[in-house]
C-alpha cells in the first residue's frame, strides 16, 4: 500500500512530503521510503499564520480564508507526493496545520487544525485521513504527541532504554524501555522560543545553523526564569505549544529581568533552555541512547550542547542511521498512522497521550464513489416508510 504522508510542525515554515510504501509481514510491518521533499511556505502566508495564532485576536472570517489557503498548499504538496510514489497512492494523510491547541488545568478540551482536506482530495483523487487528534482527546487523551506510535515501533526496547526525540517548534521526547508501557510527551520549546527571537531581534525566519547563538553567552537570570515555568514540573501525560511558547511569553521574561539583554545571549540562553530540559528528562528516564529528528538537528550549536549534557550518559544520533531522514521523520510517522487507520487499527498510545482507550485516528474524506462498493442506479424519488 502506497501513502503520501504530510507534515507542517508547530515552525510553520513549509510541508515536509513523503511518499512510502507498506508491506505486512506476519507482525511485522516493513516501509519502504519512496522519497521526501519539503515545500516552504511563502512569507505572506507564514505571516497570515502567524497573525492568527493565540495570542492574538482572530476572525472566523481569517480562519476560514487560511483553511482554504492552508488546503490549496496542502493539495500541491499532496500532488508533489503522489509523484514520488512513482505516480499513484491508495492514500494521503493530511493531517493539517496546528492552530489551537486548547489545555485547561493540564487537560486537553480540543484542538484544531486547519487545511480543508476536501481541496486535497479533489487534487488527487484519492481518499485524505485528516483530524487526526480529536479521537484521541475525546477518549480523554492529549491528542499529541501522536509519533510515539511510529517511535514505538521503529525502536528496539530490547535493546535497553532508548529514547526517540523531535526537535521541531516543540520537543517532544518517547521513551522505550523492556517490560515497561511506551512513554512520551511534550518536552517544552524547541524552535518556537527561538524562531521568536529571531523574529524579534534578527528580522529573520531563524538562527541559521544556530551562528548567532554560538556567538552569545548564556544568560543565567533569564535562564533561571524560563526554567521556572511550571509546564517542565508538570508530570505526563502533558501537551503544549505556541498556545504557551510564543513570541509575548519572551518578551514577558525579559521584561521580568529589568535589564537589557543582548540579541546573541538571549539566543544562546533559548539554545541552553531545550538542551537543558531535553538532558533533564533524558537524565530522568535513564535513557542510554537519544535518536533524535525534526528541523532542530540542523541545528550544529544545539546538537552540541546536547552531546555535551549527555556525554558519559547517552549517546546522541539521528534517525538518518536507522533509514529514516530525520528532517522528514513526522511526516513517514503520519504515513504509518495513515496505513493502521485505513485497517482499523490504532494509532495513539494511550501510555502516551493518557486516553482512556486506543483510539483508530482520524476522519477520511472521500476523492469519490468508492471503486469496489456496488453501485445503485441513482434514485428518481424518496419514499417514507411508516
Amino acid at each position: 500500500m502506497k501513502i503520501v504522508g504530510l507534515m507542517s510542525g508547530t515552525s510553520y515554515d513549509g510541508v515536509d512530503v513523503v511518499a512510502a510504501e507498506f508491506t505486512a509481514d506476519g507482525d511485522t510491518l516493513r516501509l519502504r521510503p519512496l522519497g521526501h521533499r519539503e515545500l516552504a511556505y511563502p512569507d505572506d502566508l507564514r505571516a497570515e499564520i502567524g497573525a492568527l495564532l493565540p495570542p492574538a485576536a482572530t476572525t472566523i472570517e481569517a480562519v476560514c480564508r487560511l483553511d482554504n489557503r492552508l488546503g490549496e498548499v496542502f493539495a500541491e504538496a499532496a500532488a508533489a507526493g503522489v509523484e514520488l510514489a512513482g505516480g499513484t497512492a491508495d492514500a494521503v494523510v493530511s493531517p493539517g496545520q496546528t492552530v489551537f491547541h486548547w489545555v485547561e488545568d493540564g487537560r486537553v478540551r480540543g484542538t484544531l487544525q486547519l487545511g480543508a482536506p476536501a481541496r486535497v482530495a479533489a487534487r488527487v483523487g484519492v481518499p485524505v485521513l485528516h483530524d487526526l487528534r480529536s479521537a484521541d482527546v475525546a477518549a480523554g487523551g492529549q491528542g499529541a504527541p501522536l509519533v510515539p506510535a511510529f517511535d514505538a515501533l521503529l525502536l528496539d526496547p530490547a535493546a535497553g532504554v532508548r529514547a526517540a526525540l523531535n526537535l521541531g517548534g516543540i520537543a517532544n521526547l518517547t521513551v522505550v524501555a523492556p517490560g515497561t508501557p511506551v512513554l512520551g510527551y511534550d518536552v517544552g520549546p524547541a524552535n518556537a522560543l527561538l524562531d521568536a527571537a529571531a523574529r524579534r531581534f534578527l528580522d529573520r525566519p531563524c538562527d541559521v545553523d544556530g551562528a548567532r547563538a554560538a556567538a552569545g553567552r548564556v544568560h543565567e537570570a533569564l535562564l533561571a526564569r524560563l526554567l521556572a515555568e511550571p509546564y517542565y514540573a508538570a508530570p505526563p501525560p502533558k501537551s503544549t505549544g505556541k498556545e504557551l511558547f510564543h513570541g509575548g511569553y519572551l518578551d514577558a521574561a525579559l521584561r521580568g529581568l529589568g535589564e537589557p539583554v543582548a540579541a546573541d545571549d538571549v539566543l544562546a540562553t533559548l539554545t541552553e533552555l531545550t538542551a537543558r530540559t531535553v538532558a533533564d528528562a533524558c537524565d530522568r528516564h535513564r535513557v542510554t541512547e537519544v535518536v533524535a529528528a525534526g528541523g532542530g538537528v540542523r541545528n550544529p550549536t544545539l546538537r552540541a550542547r546536547l552531546a555535551a549534557l549527555g556525554d558519559g550518559r547517552w549517546r546522541l544520533r539521528t534517525t538518518d542511521e536507522l533509514g529514516v531522514p530525520a528532517q522528514a521523520k513526522e511526516a513517514y510517522a503520519f504515513a504509518l498512522l495513515g496505513w493502521l487507520s485505513w485497517h482499523g487499527l490504532p494509532g495513539a498510545v494511550p501510555s502516551v497521550t493518557g486516553a482512556s482507550r486506543a483510539a483508530v485516528l482520524g476522519s477520511w474524506t472521500p476523492a469519490g464513489p468508492s471503486a469496489t462498493a456496488p453501485r445503485p442506479p441513482a434514485p428518481r424519488r424518496l419514499v417514507v416508510d411508516a
